[in-house]
């Protein structure tokens, strides 16, 4: 594994993606996934270059936090959260991705000592294993997420399933892509709907192609 080869071919796909879609430059965030690497190799991403970290599991994300605290990290926990565990991790989170329900929301908004950036999580492609809202109950929910002072809904996170093929990943992203736009003209307290994660290491470039702000990189890391 050339951890610096393989960062540079990504940040150097990520800019291609994104001059080709004609956006700006610095529109699009590279998140790190690391809950397949050890801290040290964690580390070395950082001094890399990438400066947004992803965990998927509270233990792992402490364990990384604990040991990169003197680096200039963005932390982003993008795994499900149980709402028994959001005392022990919240407040160490700059963004959280998986926001798939009003009672987890109203259990962070209780537990946070700061603003935690939160992606409503939706599923796009209505697939029974996985978590998120359903597109059509997103509207019911806005005015119990606007009560909570501690929380920014700063966009949506989708996933595309793993057997889509590029037609049907566009169809996905873009339909979060709309559904993202159509919150963010609401402009509603506490939700500026700016922001998309949408995008993994197989599919992060057609994701930049319809709209994503933030892509999960793992594998294209590590490889």
């Amino acid at each position: 594994m050339d951890l610096a080869k393989n960062t540079y071919q990504v940040l150097e796909n990520v800019a291609q993606a994104t001059q080709k879609a004609n956006r700006s430059k610095n529109s699009v965030e590279v998140i790190a996934v690391t809950k397949y690497v050890d801290s040290s190799t964690a580390k070395e991403l950082v001094k890399a270059g990438i400066h947004h970290i992803g965990e998927n599991r509270v233990d792992k994300f402490l364990e990384k936090y604990q040991a990169l605290k003197d680096e200039r990290v963005i932390w982003h926990l993008i795994g499900t959260l149980q709402r028994r565990k959001v005392k022990d991790v919240i407040n160490y989170v700059d963004y959280f991705h998986a926001l798939d329900s009003v009672k987890l929301a109203q259990e962070i908004n209780k537990r946070a000592e700061h603003i935690i950036k939160c992606f409503l999580q939706v599923n796009i492609s209505k697939e029974a294993s996985k978590h998120g809202f359903a597109v059509e109950e997103i509207d019911t929910i806005l005015p119990e997420l606007e009560k909570l002072e501690n929380i920014q809904i700063v966009g949506l996170m989708t996933m595309a399933p793993i057997e889509a093929d590029e037609a049907e990943l566009n169809v996905m992203f873009q339909q979060a892509y709309q559904l993202q736009q159509r919150l963010q003209r609401k402009q509603l307290p506490n939700m500026p709907f700016t922001d998309l994660s949408m995008g993994m290491s197989r599919d992060y470039t057609i994701a930049i192609a319809n709209g994503s702000t933030f892509v999960r990189i793992g594998t294209a890391f590590f490889k």
